[in-house]
């Protein structure tokens, strides 16, 4: 048996589908197949690399991002670090803006393996009522919920806020390569990519882009026959 760093069978069965039978939704955004994860695992490498203890999702159609930030800290207990005060807290309306989650049920796959905290509420509410109101201070941030420019640019100018002073910023889908080449599919849906890249387009031309480490993470369109990411762009204060 050949052996690998990857437990391709828990990718299988866990993480790209629920209870290795149908699959998450919305994985092949990430590049995701049964056993290959895609940018999950850029993700699972940043948080294993950089142990964060307060890690936010803004949007997850199949909880695909939460799934891979919560085995990682498991990973991490096993192997002995301090995970005690580490937390994964997913916010999602579920009010079918760019997406239809499929895990809302207190018995759904994703919901009894994984210990993600849910916010059952928009990004901006979440924001002010929970964040806010608890002086609470974020390490790693996806941003993936309202697809369009000003959803993007909203989520951004408000939780960019709220982050610790090492704090990573994650935004899915900016590849414009990717959107110009889509193609809708019965599997993909109908799946707005415009408004991420856009924000990316502007905020690279803007006042505040100085002030960040940015780095993009394309597969520069689709690809035949192989799993292509939509596109990541990671962020981090100078």
């Amino acid at each position: 048996m050949k052996e690998t760093i990857l437990n391709h069978e828990h990718i299988k069965n866990s993480i790209t589908k629920n209870d290795g039978k149908e699959d998450v939704k919305y994985r092949w955004s990430h590049g995701a197949t049964d056993k290959h994860l895609g940018d999950g695992m850029l993700v699972y490498s940043m948080m294993y690399f950089f142990k964060p203890k307060m890690s936010v999702c803004l949007g997850s159609g199949g909880g695909f991002i939460p799934r891979i930030m919560w085995n990682c800290i498991s990973d991490l207990t096993h192997e002995g670090f301090d995970t005690n005060d580490s937390r994964v807290i997913l916010v999602d309306a579920v009010n079918g803006v760019n997406g239809h989650p499929d895990w809302t049920d207190e018995d759904s796959f994703y919901r009894t393996k994984f210990q993600s905290e849910w916010l059952h509420t928009t990004t901006e509410d979440a924001y002010y009522e929970y964040f806010i109101k608890r002086d609470m201070k974020i390490d790693m941030l996806w941003i993936d919920a309202d697809h369009t420019y000003e959803g993007i640019k909203k989520d951004f100018d408000l939780y960019s806020q709220i982050m610790t002073e090492k704090g990573i910023i994650i935004i899915h889908d900016t590849d414009k390569n990717y959107v110009d080449n889509f193609v809708e599919t019965e599997e993909h849906e109908d799946y707005d990519l415009s408004g991420p890249s856009e924000w990316l387009r502007r905020f690279t031309i803007s006042s505040h882009y100085d002030d960040y480490e940015v780095l993009n993470l394309f597969n520069y369109g689709i690809e035949k026959d192989f799993p292509s990411s939509t596109g990541l762009t990671i962020l981090r204060k100078k």
